[in-house]
């Protein structure tokens, strides 16, 4: 008696399960052959972007870019609703490159996307550095930069770290060295005392100890496409480009002539925005 009931049982289930199925395929089908849905397809090839694969050379990357395709299903949805095909009610979702920085931590980033009109203002600060002055001619001209952090520089400048939470902050490296336990810990204190996570490693060259170390990390190493000398101003105007990395000194020279590059940057149509925006491959520009 009881096996005969669970046969039952069993038969219902399938029959359910079954017609689950067979509703859904109905319904997949009539979707598939409504003209709005095909109008929505035959109009979906003007709006896609193929993805831009991130560019490889040697031990260099620089971003590539998603690309973009039409969300059938959502785009379906909603001009159902409205009752007709309407273009401005197209739904987007963004398509990745196959090969993307995302994934890649054992290249030197040199630069971010070069069709973005967009640079990065980094300043690496050693323990030896007095940052307090080009804090405040950043935090005075509104603009956003990524600071380098040596780990006993932090710990040692907590009160300084408090003007500079609203930017970017990574960690440069330990005492001036980069010894994982050293390095990993500075990056728990970073987190620890300000609340950003790490993402970023700094190297003036091609150094293989510090991708090393943080390509084991999860972290990208950027290396400058402009590294400031003792000219800034005149740097920027012979070598300014879209995507630039740009390093500046913590010195007087950078405090002197900050503001003038801050405002030539500006006054040439850029954005001045953080690592993780210039690097970032979305398709925004």
């Amino acid at each position: 008696m009881l096996k005969k009931k669970l046969i039952q049982v069993t038969v219902v289930l399938l029959l359910v399960l079954f017609s689950f199925y067979y509703t859904n395929k109905t319904i997949d089908i009539i979707r598939e052959t409504d003209p709005l849905m095909k109008q929505i397809k035959e109009e979906s090839t003007k709006y896609e972007v193929p993805a831009e694969d991130a560019k490889i050379e040697d031990n260099k990357i620089i971003p590539g870019k998603n690309g973009q395709i039409v969300d059938y299903e959502e785009t379906y949805q909603k001009m159902k609703r409205y009752g007709t095909y309407n273009e401005s009610l197209t739904v987007f979702k963004e398509t990745t490159p196959a090969i993307s920085i995302e994934d890649t931590y054992d290249k030197f980033v040199i630069s971010g996307n070069e069709e973005k009109r967009q640079v990065s203002l980094v300043f690496p600060i050693t323990k030896e550095s007095n940052p307090r002055e080009t804090i405040r001619i950043i935090n005075q001209e509104g603009v956003v930069g990524t600071f380098f952090l040596d780990g006993l520089w932090l710990e040692n400048n907590l009160s300084v770290v408090k003007d500079i939470t609203n930017h970017e902050l990574e960690i440069l490296s330990y005492d001036n060295r980069y010894e994982e336990i050293y390095f990993s810990s500075a990056i728990q204190y970073l987190k620890n005392t300000t609340g950003q996570q790490s993402h970023y490693c700094y190297a003036d060259y091609d150094n293989k100890e510090v991708i090393e170390l943080c390509s084991k990390l999860e972290l990208h190493t950027i290396t400058p496409t402009i590294k400031i000398t003792n000219t800034p101003f005149q740097d920027i105007k012979t070598k300014l480009q879209n995507g630039a990395i740009i390093s500046f000194p913590i010195n007087t020279t950078t405090e002197l002539e900050l503001k003038t590059v801050i405002d030539y940057i500006q006054s040439k149509g850029y954005d001045i925005v953080t690592l993780q925006t210039l690097l970032s491959e979305t398709s925004e520009k």
